[in-house]
Protein backbone atom coordinates (compact mmCIF):
# COMPACT_ATOMS: atom_id res chain seq x y z
CA UNK A 1 0.00 0.00 0.00
CA UNK A 2 1.44 3.71 -0.85
CA UNK A 3 -0.04 6.96 -0.65
CA UNK A 4 -0.35 8.83 -4.21
CA UNK A 5 -0.38 12.52 -5.19
CA UNK A 6 -4.01 13.70 -6.25
CA UNK A 7 -2.11 16.16 -8.35
CA UNK A 8 1.28 15.51 -9.88
CA UNK A 9 1.01 11.59 -8.87
CA UNK A 10 4.11 10.92 -6.90
CA UNK A 11 3.93 7.84 -4.40
CA UNK A 12 4.75 7.53 -1.46
CA UNK A 13 5.65 4.92 1.25
CA UNK A 14 3.86 5.23 4.07
CA UNK A 15 5.09 6.79 6.91
CA UNK A 16 3.24 8.09 10.25
CA UNK A 17 4.43 12.11 9.44
CA UNK A 18 3.01 11.82 5.85
CA UNK A 19 -0.23 12.90 5.24
CA UNK A 20 0.36 15.15 1.98
CA UNK A 21 2.67 15.51 -1.23
CA UNK A 22 5.49 17.71 -1.32
CA UNK A 23 3.98 19.67 -3.87
CA UNK A 24 1.01 20.21 -1.07
CA UNK A 25 -1.25 18.38 -2.50
CA UNK A 26 -3.72 15.97 -0.64
CA UNK A 27 -3.01 12.19 -1.16
CA UNK A 28 -5.06 8.85 -1.77
CA UNK A 29 -4.59 5.20 -0.68
CA UNK A 30 -3.11 3.59 -3.46
CA UNK A 31 -4.18 -0.35 -2.33
CA UNK A 32 -5.55 -3.64 -3.57
CA UNK A 33 -9.03 -3.26 -4.82
CA UNK A 34 -9.63 -6.89 -5.52
CA UNK A 35 -11.31 -8.45 -2.20
CA UNK A 36 -13.71 -10.94 -0.99
CA UNK A 37 -17.50 -9.67 -0.92
CA UNK A 38 -18.44 -11.82 2.10
CA UNK A 39 -19.17 -9.15 4.89
CA UNK A 40 -18.45 -10.09 8.63
CA UNK A 41 -21.96 -10.35 9.12
CA UNK A 42 -21.84 -11.24 12.84
CA UNK A 43 -20.05 -8.34 13.91
CA UNK A 44 -22.17 -5.13 14.64
CA UNK A 45 -19.93 -2.15 14.26
CA UNK A 46 -18.84 -0.59 10.28
CA UNK A 47 -16.07 -3.38 11.20
CA UNK A 48 -18.28 -6.20 9.12
CA UNK A 49 -16.80 -4.60 6.11
CA UNK A 50 -13.20 -4.95 7.33
CA UNK A 51 -12.37 -6.60 3.80
CA UNK A 52 -12.64 -3.39 2.25
CA UNK A 53 -10.48 -1.82 4.71
CA UNK A 54 -6.79 -0.91 4.65
CA UNK A 55 -6.19 -2.92 7.66
CA UNK A 56 -4.27 -6.19 8.12
CA UNK A 57 -6.12 -9.21 9.36
CA UNK A 58 -3.69 -9.53 11.96
CA UNK A 59 -3.84 -6.17 13.39
CA UNK A 60 -5.72 -5.33 16.71
CA UNK A 61 -8.94 -2.83 15.81
CA UNK A 62 -9.53 0.16 18.12
CA UNK A 63 -13.57 0.80 18.01
CA UNK A 64 -16.34 1.54 20.41
CA UNK A 65 -19.22 -0.42 18.16
CA UNK A 66 -19.28 2.45 15.48
CA UNK A 67 -21.92 2.12 12.45
CA UNK A 68 -24.63 -0.04 11.65
CA UNK A 69 -27.03 3.18 12.34
CA UNK A 70 -30.25 3.12 12.00
CA UNK A 71 -32.52 4.21 8.56
CA UNK A 72 -36.16 5.41 9.17
CA UNK A 73 -38.43 6.93 7.18
CA UNK A 74 -38.77 10.18 7.64
CA UNK A 75 -42.68 10.91 7.41
CA UNK A 76 -44.13 7.35 9.15
CA UNK A 77 -45.83 6.12 6.01
CA UNK A 78 -45.90 2.84 4.19
CA UNK A 79 -45.23 5.15 1.09
CA UNK A 80 -42.53 7.17 2.12
CA UNK A 81 -39.77 8.54 -0.25
CA UNK A 82 -37.80 10.33 2.03
CA UNK A 83 -35.29 8.45 4.65
CA UNK A 84 -33.06 9.18 7.08
CA UNK A 85 -29.93 7.78 8.02
CA UNK A 86 -29.68 8.46 11.93
CA UNK A 87 -25.41 8.55 11.90
CA UNK A 88 -25.57 10.63 14.97
CA UNK A 89 -26.01 7.53 16.93
CA UNK A 90 -22.45 6.50 16.66
CA UNK A 91 -20.53 6.66 20.26
CA UNK A 92 -19.64 10.04 20.27
CA UNK A 93 -22.48 11.83 18.27
CA UNK A 94 -21.03 12.07 15.13
CA UNK A 95 -20.60 10.11 11.89
CA UNK A 96 -16.89 11.02 11.99
CA UNK A 97 -16.66 8.08 14.72
CA UNK A 98 -16.23 6.25 11.64
CA UNK A 99 -13.53 7.73 10.35
CA UNK A 100 -11.65 8.11 13.59
CA UNK A 101 -11.72 4.30 13.73
CA UNK A 102 -10.23 3.39 11.18
CA UNK A 103 -7.69 6.10 10.79
CA UNK A 104 -6.78 5.68 14.84
CA UNK A 105 -6.48 1.89 13.97
CA UNK A 106 -4.01 2.03 11.66
CA UNK A 107 -2.09 4.81 12.92
CA UNK A 108 -1.71 2.50 16.40
CA UNK A 109 -0.39 -0.50 13.70
CA UNK A 110 2.30 1.93 12.81
CA UNK A 111 3.44 2.35 16.42
CA UNK A 112 2.05 6.11 16.62
CA UNK A 113 1.65 7.55 20.00
CA UNK A 114 0.93 11.04 19.66
CA UNK A 115 -1.15 12.99 17.42
CA UNK A 116 -2.33 16.27 16.60
CA UNK A 117 -5.53 17.23 15.03
CA UNK A 118 -7.60 20.25 13.92
CA UNK A 119 -11.45 20.19 14.26
CA UNK A 120 -14.60 22.63 14.67
CA UNK A 121 -15.72 19.95 16.88
CA UNK A 122 -17.40 16.78 15.95
CA UNK A 123 -13.73 15.18 14.69
CA UNK A 124 -11.95 16.22 17.39
CA UNK A 125 -14.37 14.41 19.92
CA UNK A 126 -13.79 11.32 17.41
CA UNK A 127 -10.34 11.44 17.30
CA UNK A 128 -9.62 12.06 20.92
CA UNK A 129 -12.02 9.29 21.91
CA UNK A 130 -10.75 6.50 20.09
CA UNK A 131 -7.33 7.97 21.22
CA UNK A 132 -8.24 7.33 24.38
CA UNK A 133 -9.26 4.20 23.67
CA UNK A 134 -5.75 3.31 21.94
CA UNK A 135 -3.77 5.07 24.61
CA UNK A 136 -2.58 7.82 22.28
CA UNK A 137 -1.95 11.04 23.23
CA UNK A 138 -3.99 13.88 21.10
CA UNK A 139 -4.28 17.98 21.05
CA UNK A 140 -6.98 18.88 19.40
CA UNK A 141 -6.80 22.57 17.94
CA UNK A 142 -9.81 23.94 18.01
CA UNK A 143 -11.21 28.00 16.74
CA UNK A 144 -12.35 29.71 19.65
CA UNK A 145 -16.03 29.96 18.41
CA UNK A 146 -16.27 26.25 18.83
CA UNK A 147 -19.72 25.30 20.91
CA UNK A 148 -19.10 24.59 25.19
CA UNK A 149 -20.22 21.18 24.61
CA UNK A 150 -18.10 19.55 21.96
CA UNK A 151 -14.85 21.22 24.03
CA UNK A 152 -16.27 19.91 27.31
CA UNK A 153 -16.59 16.29 25.09
CA UNK A 154 -12.88 16.51 23.96
CA UNK A 155 -11.68 17.71 27.24
CA UNK A 156 -13.51 14.60 28.98
CA UNK A 157 -11.50 12.12 26.80
CA UNK A 158 -8.32 13.30 27.97
CA UNK A 159 -6.85 15.63 25.25
CA UNK A 160 -5.24 18.68 25.29
CA UNK A 161 -7.27 21.07 23.79
CA UNK A 162 -5.55 24.66 21.67
CA UNK A 163 -8.22 27.31 21.02
CA UNK A 164 -7.06 29.61 18.08
CA UNK A 165 -8.52 33.20 17.15
CA UNK A 166 -9.79 33.26 14.10
CA UNK A 167 -12.18 31.31 11.62
CA UNK A 168 -11.73 27.71 10.61
CA UNK A 169 -8.86 28.24 8.34
CA UNK A 170 -6.96 30.18 10.72
CA UNK A 171 -7.05 26.87 12.81
CA UNK A 172 -5.68 24.67 10.42
CA UNK A 173 -2.77 26.54 9.41
CA UNK A 174 -2.07 26.34 13.24
CA UNK A 175 -2.15 22.83 13.65
CA UNK A 176 0.30 22.53 10.49
CA UNK A 177 3.04 23.69 11.94
CA UNK A 178 2.91 20.99 14.86
CA UNK A 179 2.18 18.46 12.26
CA UNK A 180 5.69 19.07 10.83
CA UNK A 181 7.21 16.97 14.07
CA UNK A 182 3.91 14.90 15.29
CA UNK A 183 1.55 12.43 13.67
CA UNK A 184 -1.24 14.21 11.68
CA UNK A 185 -4.42 12.21 12.42
CA UNK A 186 -6.80 14.56 9.70
CA UNK A 187 -10.17 13.83 9.04
CA UNK A 188 -9.74 16.07 5.60
CA UNK A 189 -6.02 15.21 4.93
CA UNK A 190 -5.57 11.75 5.93
CA UNK A 191 -6.50 9.20 3.45
CA UNK A 192 -7.33 6.30 5.66
CA UNK A 193 -9.93 8.54 7.34
CA UNK A 194 -12.15 8.36 4.39
CA UNK A 195 -11.78 4.47 4.34
CA UNK A 196 -14.29 4.89 7.25
CA UNK A 197 -16.57 7.19 5.96
CA UNK A 198 -16.71 4.91 2.98
CA UNK A 199 -18.44 2.64 5.25
CA UNK A 200 -21.72 4.50 5.33
CA UNK A 201 -22.38 3.78 1.77
CA UNK A 202 -21.64 -0.17 2.17
CA UNK A 203 -24.22 0.04 4.86
CA UNK A 204 -27.10 1.70 2.97
CA UNK A 205 -26.97 -1.17 0.48
CA UNK A 206 -27.05 -3.79 3.22
CA UNK A 207 -30.38 -1.82 4.92
CA UNK A 208 -31.82 -1.60 1.66
CA UNK A 209 -31.08 -5.29 0.66
CA UNK A 210 -28.58 -5.19 -2.29
CA UNK A 211 -30.42 -2.16 -3.97
CA UNK A 212 -29.23 1.71 -4.04
CA UNK A 213 -31.03 4.55 -3.47
CA UNK A 214 -31.94 7.19 -6.16
CA UNK A 215 -30.16 9.59 -4.15
CA UNK A 216 -28.25 10.47 -1.07
CA UNK A 217 -28.33 13.70 0.72
CA UNK A 218 -25.62 14.91 3.01
CA UNK A 219 -23.79 17.58 4.96
CA UNK A 220 -20.84 19.08 3.21
CA UNK A 221 -17.82 21.30 3.76
CA UNK A 222 -14.22 19.69 3.39
CA UNK A 223 -16.60 16.84 1.99
CA UNK A 224 -15.40 13.86 4.08
CA UNK A 225 -18.95 12.37 4.06
CA UNK A 226 -19.56 13.22 0.50
CA UNK A 227 -16.04 11.88 -0.82
CA UNK A 228 -16.63 8.25 1.27
CA UNK A 229 -19.54 7.89 -0.10
CA UNK A 230 -18.47 8.26 -2.97
CA UNK A 231 -15.65 6.18 -2.61
CA UNK A 232 -17.77 3.03 -0.84
CA UNK A 233 -20.40 3.48 -3.70
CA UNK A 234 -17.57 3.41 -6.39
CA UNK A 235 -16.08 0.51 -4.88
CA UNK A 236 -19.08 -1.81 -4.86
CA UNK A 237 -19.95 -1.00 -8.67
CA UNK A 238 -16.23 -1.64 -10.00
CA UNK A 239 -17.10 -4.83 -8.06
CA UNK A 240 -20.23 -5.67 -9.27
CA UNK A 241 -22.06 -5.71 -5.89
CA UNK A 242 -24.25 -2.76 -7.05
CA UNK A 243 -25.24 -1.60 -10.72
CA UNK A 244 -24.93 2.13 -10.34
CA UNK A 245 -23.42 4.93 -8.20
CA UNK A 246 -26.57 6.81 -6.73
CA UNK A 247 -26.55 10.84 -7.34
CA UNK A 248 -24.71 12.39 -4.45
CA UNK A 249 -26.68 15.79 -3.51
CA UNK A 250 -24.55 17.97 -1.06
CA UNK A 251 -25.80 21.01 0.92
CA UNK A 252 -23.24 24.04 2.21
CA UNK A 253 -24.46 26.83 4.34
CA UNK A 254 -24.88 30.45 1.89
CA UNK A 255 -22.04 32.24 4.10
CA UNK A 256 -19.52 30.06 3.23
CA UNK A 257 -20.17 27.65 -0.32
CA UNK A 258 -17.41 26.79 -2.62
CA UNK A 259 -18.24 23.95 -3.67
CA UNK A 260 -21.80 25.56 -4.67
CA UNK A 261 -20.10 28.08 -6.50
CA UNK A 262 -18.34 25.71 -8.49
CA UNK A 263 -20.95 23.58 -9.30
CA UNK A 264 -23.66 26.17 -10.28
CA UNK A 265 -20.89 27.99 -12.74
CA UNK A 266 -19.61 24.52 -14.12
CA UNK A 267 -15.95 25.65 -13.29
CA UNK A 268 -13.13 23.07 -13.23
CA UNK A 269 -11.46 24.35 -10.13
CA UNK A 270 -13.07 25.51 -6.79
CA UNK A 271 -11.80 29.03 -5.67
CA UNK A 272 -11.22 29.93 -2.28
CA UNK A 273 -14.83 32.05 -0.73
CA UNK A 274 -14.23 33.53 2.70
CA UNK A 275 -17.12 33.51 5.00
CA UNK A 276 -18.74 36.15 5.03
CA UNK A 277 -20.45 35.49 8.81
CA UNK A 278 -21.35 33.48 11.01
CA UNK A 279 -23.60 30.43 10.53
CA UNK A 280 -25.42 28.16 12.73
CA UNK A 281 -23.72 25.07 10.55
CA UNK A 282 -20.53 25.55 12.13
CA UNK A 283 -19.26 22.34 10.98
CA UNK A 284 -19.41 22.59 7.39
CA UNK A 285 -17.58 25.94 6.86
CA UNK A 286 -14.94 25.28 4.72
CA UNK A 287 -13.12 28.59 2.52
CA UNK A 288 -11.50 25.72 0.46
CA UNK A 289 -12.17 21.91 0.56
CA UNK A 290 -8.96 20.38 0.49
CA UNK A 291 -10.04 17.56 -1.76
CA UNK A 292 -11.63 19.46 -4.26
CA UNK A 293 -10.22 17.99 -7.46
CA UNK A 294 -12.22 14.65 -6.07
CA UNK A 295 -15.31 16.42 -5.37
CA UNK A 296 -15.47 17.76 -8.55
CA UNK A 297 -14.88 14.16 -10.10
CA UNK A 298 -17.75 12.63 -7.83
CA UNK A 299 -19.98 15.43 -8.82
CA UNK A 300 -19.26 14.48 -12.07
CA UNK A 301 -19.31 10.95 -12.00
CA UNK A 302 -22.39 10.70 -9.85
CA UNK A 303 -24.55 13.42 -11.56
CA UNK A 304 -24.69 14.55 -8.32
CA UNK A 305 -25.94 18.22 -7.55
CA UNK A 306 -25.37 21.23 -4.41
CA UNK A 307 -27.57 23.53 -3.04
CA UNK A 308 -27.31 26.07 0.04
CA UNK A 309 -29.62 26.91 2.86
CA UNK A 310 -29.90 30.07 5.01
CA UNK A 311 -29.90 30.37 8.93
CA UNK A 312 -33.57 30.78 9.09
CA UNK A 313 -33.80 27.36 6.55
CA UNK A 314 -31.81 26.04 8.90
CA UNK A 315 -33.74 26.13 11.81
CA UNK A 316 -36.31 25.34 10.04
CA UNK A 317 -34.86 21.65 9.37
CA UNK A 318 -33.95 21.44 13.00
CA UNK A 319 -37.87 22.08 13.90
CA UNK A 320 -39.43 19.81 11.46
CA UNK A 321 -37.00 17.14 12.46
CA UNK A 322 -37.86 17.88 15.91
CA UNK A 323 -41.45 17.60 14.97
CA UNK A 324 -40.90 14.15 14.07
CA UNK A 325 -38.53 12.84 17.16
CA UNK A 326 -35.37 13.37 15.64
CA UNK A 327 -32.83 15.98 17.43
CA UNK A 328 -29.98 16.71 15.48
CA UNK A 329 -27.19 20.01 15.33
CA UNK A 330 -27.62 22.40 12.87
CA UNK A 331 -25.19 21.14 10.49
CA UNK A 332 -27.20 18.16 10.14
CA UNK A 333 -30.70 19.85 10.02
CA UNK A 334 -29.16 21.45 6.14
CA UNK A 335 -30.41 18.07 4.83
CA UNK A 336 -34.29 19.11 5.11
CA UNK A 337 -34.56 22.54 3.10
CA UNK A 338 -31.73 20.56 0.79
CA UNK A 339 -34.28 17.92 -0.01
CA UNK A 340 -37.20 20.29 -0.48
CA UNK A 341 -35.05 22.16 -3.01
CA UNK A 342 -33.89 19.13 -4.80
CA UNK A 343 -37.45 18.07 -5.51
CA UNK A 344 -38.03 22.04 -6.57
CA UNK A 345 -35.43 21.96 -8.97
CA UNK A 346 -36.79 18.64 -10.94
CA UNK A 347 -33.35 16.38 -9.23
CA UNK A 348 -35.28 14.72 -6.76
CA UNK A 349 -38.51 13.46 -8.62
CA UNK A 350 -41.93 11.84 -7.59
CA UNK A 351 -41.16 7.79 -6.40
CA UNK A 352 -37.20 8.25 -6.35
CA UNK A 353 -36.30 6.64 -2.87
CA UNK A 354 -33.66 9.28 -1.29
CA UNK A 355 -31.54 9.07 1.82
CA UNK A 356 -30.29 11.85 4.02
CA UNK A 357 -27.41 11.13 6.64
CA UNK A 358 -28.31 13.13 9.78
CA UNK A 359 -24.18 13.63 10.82
CA UNK A 360 -24.44 15.22 14.77
CA UNK A 361 -26.20 14.80 17.88
CA UNK A 362 -28.10 17.88 18.93
CA UNK A 363 -27.26 17.06 22.45
CA UNK A 364 -23.67 18.64 21.27
CA UNK A 365 -24.20 21.87 20.32
CA UNK A 366 -25.26 25.35 22.06
CA UNK A 367 -27.77 26.76 19.68
CA UNK A 368 -30.09 27.95 22.41
CA UNK A 369 -33.19 28.06 21.35
CA UNK A 370 -34.75 27.92 17.76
Amino acid sequence: MQFKCSQCCTTYDVTPLRYKCDCGSPLTLQKNTSYPKKWHTSTTSLWRYRNTLPITPDTEIVTLGEGITPIIPLDVTDTSEHFVKLDYLCPTGSYKDRGASVLITYLKSLGVTEVVEDSSGNAGAAIAAYCARASIHCTIYCPTSTSESKLKQIAAYGAAIELIPGNRMATTEAVKQAAENICYASHNWHPVFLEGTKTIAYEIVDQFHGNVPSHIICPVGFGSIYLGLYIGFREMCNEGIIDSVPRLLGVQPETCCPIYRAYINKTDTITRMRQTGKTLAEGITAEIPIRGKMILEAIRDSNGAFTTVSDEEIKYGMTTLAGKGIYVEPTSAVVIKGYEKFQEQGIIRKNDTTVSILTGSGLKSSYGEF
